[in-house]
């Protein structure tokens, strides 16, 4: 095949930085894209051709590679569709140094080069490589010019108390008069008041978002140049923080630390905008007060997971006697986005986990004084925990099982035994139950029920329970058959030796048997004597 006959295929990469005048009939595109065509037609003579793709990038800077059209490109000069890319400057392709070198590399594995059509040079000698990269240079230095530019106009404008545009924040509309001065928004000012005020009243977040949510309140509305809708959801937390402590509602403009007085009319006054900030920094100091003593009460924070991998973080609630109960919880369940009933454990109690964790190192490392603080990582497994613990300190006692626990992987620097516990649900809480040893732990739910039962009944002339008339409620009836339970399965309940899964919601909604040796089955009633 002569030099003539052979087909080059060349594709035209256009940019532009901004998305001002792309709505135009001939834009800034379509111009770089003619001038890469005649230039292609130029060099038909030997052999090139323009490919009918387009890879257009329109807004997009060229200090990013997260382009659309730039990652078509690569990806089809990979793939081996592309011979020559032709550009109208090279800093359409990239103004960023690293950047070139990945794009430059992505080119030589394909036998790909490209073409400027307003800068000549070869790439393929050492020379064209040099200039290359001193044309790069200046167009990096030329980006980051410009941002040091934009950043100190911000800067001068913000300190000048001007609005410099982004998502104007609930109580103002954007200026349409093409001035920089936010415009009050009656009715949207009138809720941002009602949101401090109610916060004085609640001296929560919490408590505030759960408010504003009743009332049905709405975070603002706001439609972007793409036309697509930001906004108009419930308040988040994190949302009620940044607006109760926003200072635009003084009238005033933030810019890193510094702030000044803003040419916009504040909407909150500033005695109750205030008396927020020390409410807030209150709660801040308990909070952070608090946080400090539950950690030192909390040895596995950071440690512990559920089987699905969540973080489970120290919690705390307080009964109706005063008494501090602790727990770990799930991470989605603390945000509410878990239920505490999933077949995954996403609560457990924190001193009985605590002791099985402390009770469990102290074994497999006896010779350190602070066992507990060894342990890497604790997770929940189908069949119990897995503890991640450094293999130095559990060397001597490798090849030997206690109880229950053996090594399940060990490495140079990991060693990761498993642990057999029961999880049960037993009164409506989570125990914890190691070794496999049962709990001796009366469930004071299911005896109640037990005593119900019993006492719908009636008794013939031996003292045998009968039924002299069905209960009209349906729950009742469900419950009476617990007092036709065998004598040691009723004496059990008592002692609390039943099954560790054993509840009232399965007693009542399972088919009970009259044969006492079919209930003892049924109950899984052997392995708990």
């Amino acid at each position: 095949m002569s030099k003539q006959d052979k087909t080059v295929r060349c594709a035209i990469y256009t940019r532009k930085s901004s998305e001002e005048g792309l709505d135009q009939s001939f834009n800034s595109l379509d111009a770089q894209r003619a001038a890469g065509e005649a230039y292609v037609t130029s060099q038909a003579s030997e052999g090139w051709t323009v490919l009918p793709a387009l890879y257009d990038d329109g807004g997009y800077s060229g200090g990013t590679m997260e382009r659309p059209g730039l990652q078509a490109l690569l990806a089809d000069i990979k793939a081996g569709r592309i011979d020559v890319v032709v550009v109208y400057k090279i800093d359409r392709l990239t103004r960023s140094l690293t950047d070139f070198s990945r794009i430059i590399e992505t080119f030589d594995k394909a036998g790909a080069s490209f073409v400027s059509v307003t800068q000549s040079f070869n790439t393929k000698d050492s020379m064209g490589r040099l200039m290359l990269n001193v044309l790069l240079s200046f167009a990096q230095f030329e980006r980051e010019v410009t941002g040091e530019r934009i950043r100190d106009k911000i800067a001068a404008s913000k300190a000048k108390g001007m609005w410099m545009g982004g998502v104007p924040p609930l109580g103002y509309d954007p200026p349409t008069d093409g001035s920089r001065k936010l415009k009050v928004n009656d009715e949207e000012a009138e809720q941002v008041r009602l949101i401090f005020a109610r916060y004085l009243e609640l001296g929560s977040v919490h408590a505030l978002q759960r408010d504003l949510e009743a009332r049905g309140f709405l975070s603002k509305l706001h439609v972007t140049a793409k036309g697509k809708p930001m906004g108009g959801l419930p308040f988040s937390r994190g949302a009620l923080f940044h607006l109760l402590r926003n200072r635009i509602y003084l009238g005033q403009i933030v810019h890193k630390d510094q702030v000044y007085e803003g040419e916009h009319d504040g909407i909150v006054e500033p005695d109750l905008f205030e008396r927020a900030q020390r409410t807030l920094n209150g709660n801040a100091r308990r909070h952070n007060a608090s946080a400090e003593h539950r950690v030192t009460k909390a040895p596995l924070t950071g440690k512990l997971f559920d089987a699905n991998g969540e973080i489970m973080s120290p919690t705390f609630s307080r009964g109706r006697s005063d008494r501090v109960y602790r727990y770990y919880v799930s991470a989605s369940l603390q945000r509410g986005s878990g239920k505490s009933d999933d077949a995954v454990v996403r609560r457990l109690p924190a001193t009985a986990i605590e002791a099985v964790i402390s009770q469990t190192a102290a074994r497999w490392m006896p010779r350190e004084s602070a066992p507990l603080d060894q342990i890497k990582a604790i997770r929940i497994v189908d069949d119990g925990l897995t503890l991640d613990c450094p293999a130095a300190f559990t060397d001597d006692i490798a090849r030997r099982l206690i109880g229950h626990e053996r090594i399940i992987f060990s490495s140079a620097k990991l060693c990761r035994i498993h642990v057999a516990v029961t999880l049960p649900i037993r009164g409506g809480q989570r125990l914890i139950i190691a070794n496999g040893k049962p709990d001796i732990r009366p469930d004071q739910t299911l005896i109640a029920a037990l005593r119900r039962a019993h006492s719908l009944l009636g008794r013939d002339r031996k003292g045998m329970p009968l039924i002299e008339v069905s209960p009209s409620a349906a729950y009742q009836r469900m419950l009476i058959k617990l007092a036709f339970l065998a004598p040691d399965i009723q004496r059990g309940i008592l002692e609390g030796r039943q099954p560790n899964s054993l509840n009232l919601q399965q007693l009542i909604e399972m088919k009970i048997p009259l044969c006492w040796n079919e209930q003892r089955k049924a109950l899984n009633w052997a392995s708990a004597i």
